[in-house]
């Protein structure tokens, strides 16, 4: 029982990092579409659409169909598909010489149906241009071809986002190590808070292991993000508000343990730095989930873009995610508990030595 409750939480948490890392590498994409040529056309003309596929079988099934979409009430679907291989078909459309909306350019998703790959869409795909208006035909040449018994895919997968494609695997990555960091961060609050009590003489060590493994953790979701920003936002570093307040936050506390080395005397440092850290905590509520809500961010959660929702995480990106969050947090535990006793040897063999 001593065993499990010691080492339990650890080898809890060593186990589901190790299964966030495996699961999240090897679990395939589900199909979609990566590219759709030409992205513009005029009405009135017979388009053929180059569509090109990830993951998908397209010489596997011979019912394979392809719609245009303008919105939930008008679509077309195409005349005639061929398949190129595995990844790549051809759809042939006849574009309508008029639009059911008023609009001259309107966009237009790609959805592609098939009984092996099941159905995927690829949103605003192709731009479409009429230099004419007629609501009246628009509406007579565009009610038609309703999507209709849609495939649905059986393959266990995670799900394919066009502009992630496979840096979606960081969310299990860079997004727990943030979570992770979160919790330390807060339990550094707690014992500072009863260290100046005076409830906990040990507060302070108990906080500077804690900020060191949450800045650690800090810095890494940093790199990680630029990566990831580099592969979706075409950038590093784009200036987006929720990456600057994340720096921000860093820096606070990356301060505070430059703080701690401005003292001499053992005792004001203590007190000094304690009372830091409360403000440094304080600081990441506006930092992280105020102001970057408050402003237009390409993160999701922010500027109205919703955050772990049903376009983030599906039911298989879940049992992987919450996993990585848990083993990131308890990893992080470990880590510090160590750097703990480390603090606390170092501090005994100063005693003896004095």
């Amino acid at each position: 029982m001593r065993f499990i409750k010691t080492y339990g939480w650890k080898l809890l948490g060593v186990l589901l990092v190790a299964y966030s890392l495996i699961a999240g590498m090897l679990i395939p994409l589900k199909p979609g579409i990566l590219e759709v040529v030409p992205t513009s056309l005029n009405t009135d003309t017979l388009a053929e659409l180059k569509i090109t596929g990830y993951n998908t079988r397209f010489t596997q099934s011979s019912d394979t169909r392809v719609w245009l979409k303008l919105n939930d009430e008008f679509m077309i679907k195409a005349d005639s598909i061929g398949i190129v291989d595995d990844n790549r078909i051809v759809a042939f459309i006849h574009i309508p010489p008029y639009f059911p909306v008023p609009e001259n350019t309107v966009d237009c998703s790609i959805i592609v149906d098939n009984s092996v790959d099941g159905a995927f869409v690829k949103p605003t795909a192709v731009f479409l241009h009429q230099n004419e208006k007629n609501l009246d035909l628009g509406f007579a040449y565009w009610r038609k071809d309703l999507v209709e018994d849609l495939h649905t895919d059986q393959m266990t997968g995670f799900p394919f986002r066009g502009i992630l494609e496979e840096t979606i695997r960081n969310t299990y990555y860079h997004v727990p190590m943030w979570f992770g960091m979160m919790f330390l961060f807060l339990f550094s609050l707690i014992f500072s808070i009863r260290f100046i009590r005076g409830t906990d003489p040990m507060g302070v060590a108990k906080t500077r292991s804690l900020n060191q493994i949450g800045l650690l953790f800090g810095v890494l979701g940093l790199i990680t993000g630029a990566i990831w920003a580099k592969f979706t936002w075409n950038a590093f570093w784009s200036m987006d508000v929720k990456q600057n307040m994340a720096a921000i936050a860093t820096l606070i506390y990356l301060a505070y343990f430059l703080l701690g080395r401005s003292f001499d005397d053992p005792d004001k440092r203590d007190r000094v730095t304690s009372a830091y850290n409360i403000f440094a905590f304080l600081t990441l509520i506006p930092l992280l989930f105020i102001i970057p809500r408050m402003t237009d961010s390409l993160h999701p959660g922010n500027g109205g873009n919703p955050a772990l929702g049903g376009e983030d995480l599906d039911h298989t990106m879940r049992i992987v995610f919450y996993p990585a969050v848990i083993g990131w947090t308890l990893l992080g535990f470990w880590m510090a508990d160590l750097l703990y006793r480390l603090q606390v040897i170092q501090q005994r063999i100063d005693d003896k030595q004095h």
